[in-house]
C-alpha cells in the first residue's frame, strides 16, 4: 500500500466520525436525550484506531531502526487520546471530547505523510531500549494528554463559573466525569514512566552504553515522578481535586519535559536529532 494511503485511511475515517459527531451531537448539546455511541459509530472508531496504529507502526519500524521525529510524536500522542477515549466511552459519556479530539486526530495522522523524518535512533537494534523507548514515548505522550485535560477542564470550570459556556464546552462532558479520566490518564502514565525510570537506572549501560548518571535528566524525572505520585497519593488519601490537581498536573509535566532530554529537548524529541 502506498505511505500516502496509510496515512490517509485514519484521517478520512477521523474526518467522518468528526463531522457525524458534530452533526448528531453538538447541535442540540442542552438535550439530555442525545444518544451514546452507536454500535456502528463504535466499530469506525475502532476500525480508525486500528488503521491508525497501523500506519504509526509501519513508520516507526524498519529494517533500517527505529524512526521518530515532530510529525511521529504529535500522531502517536493523537492516536493514544482516541485510544483512551474509545475505551473510556465503553463507561462515560465522552462525545463532546471525541467530537473535539476528531479534528486533530485526522491532522495529525496525516502529519508523517507530509513530513516524513528519516532520523534514526541510535541502539535501535536493542531489544532492550526498544522497549524502554516505547514505554518512554507512551509515559511522556499520556502525561501530556493528562497535562492538555488539565487545561481544558480548567478553562470549562472558569466559563462554567462565568455562565459563559458556548456550544462546544457544553457539549463536553460532567467536571466529575472529566476529573475522573485526568486520573486515570495520569495512572497510567505514572506507571508507565515508573517503568521507563526504572529500566533506565537498572539498565543504563546496557541501553546507552554508559554507566548510570545523575545528571540534570535524572533529577528532572525522579522530581517528576515525586509530583505525580504525590498527587495520585493525595487524590486518595485527601481528596485531592479541582485546581489543586491540575495545578500539580502541569507542574509534573513541566518537570517532566524537562527531564526528557533537558535542554535538549526540541532537538531530539521534536525534531528528531541525535541524541
Amino acid at each position: 500500500m502506498p505511505a500516502i494511503l496509510l496515512h490517509l485511511l485514519p484521517a478520512t475515517l477521523y474526518t467522518a466520525l468528526g463531522l457525524r459527531f458534530w452533526h448528531s451531537r453538538w447541535h442540540a448539546p442542552a438535550l439530555s436525550s442525545r444518544p451514546g455511541l452507536r454500535p456502528w459509530e463504535r466499530a469506525l472508531m475502532l476500525l480508525a484506531l486500528l488503521a491508525h496504529g497501523f500506519a504509526l507502526h509501519s513508520v516507526f519500524f524498519s529494517p533500517e531502526g527505529i524512526h521518530f521525529g515532530f510529525s511521529l510524536a504529535l500522531s502517536l500522542m493523537m492516536w493514544l487520546a482516541m485510544l483512551f477515549y474509545w475505551i473510556e466511552s465503553l463507561y462515560a459519556r465522552l462525545e463532546g471530547l471525541q467530537t473535539l479530539a476528531m479534528p486533530f486526530a485526522a491532522t495529525c495522522s496525516l502529519l508523517p505523510a507530509f513530513f516524513p523524518d528519516p532520523h534514526l535512533l541510535a541502539n535501535a537494534g536493542s531489544t532492550l531500549f526498544r522497549a524502554h523507548f516505547v514505554v518512554a514515548m507512551l509515559a511522556y505522550s499520556l502525561f501530556t494528554l493528562a497535562a492538555l485535560h488539565a487545561v481544558l477542564m480548567a478553562v470549562a470550570e472558569k466559563r462554567l463559573h462565568g455562565a459563559r459556556l458556548s456550544r462546544a464546552f457544553a457539549a463536553l462532558p460532567p467536571l466529575l466525569t472529566m476529573e475522573t479520566l485526568l486520573f486515570r490518564l495520569i495512572g497510567i502514565a505514572f506507571v508507565l514512566l515508573t517503568l521507563t525510570v526504572a529500566s533506565g537506572v537498572l539498565f543504563s549501560e546496557a541501553l546507552f552504553g554508559k554507566a548510570f548518571r545523575l545528571d540534570h535528566k535524572t533529577v528532572f524525572a525522579i522530581i517528576s515522578w515525586l509530583l505525580f505520585g504525590s498527587l495520585l497519593v493525595g487524590r486518595h488519601t485527601r481528596g485531592w481535586r479541582g485546581r489543586k490537581a491540575q495545578y500539580w498536573t502541569l507542574a509534573g509535566f513541566v518537570a517532566l519535559m524537562l527531564a526528557y532530554v533537558g535542554s535538549r529537548f526540541v532537538a531530539d524529541v521534536l525534531l528528531g536529532r541525535a541524541a
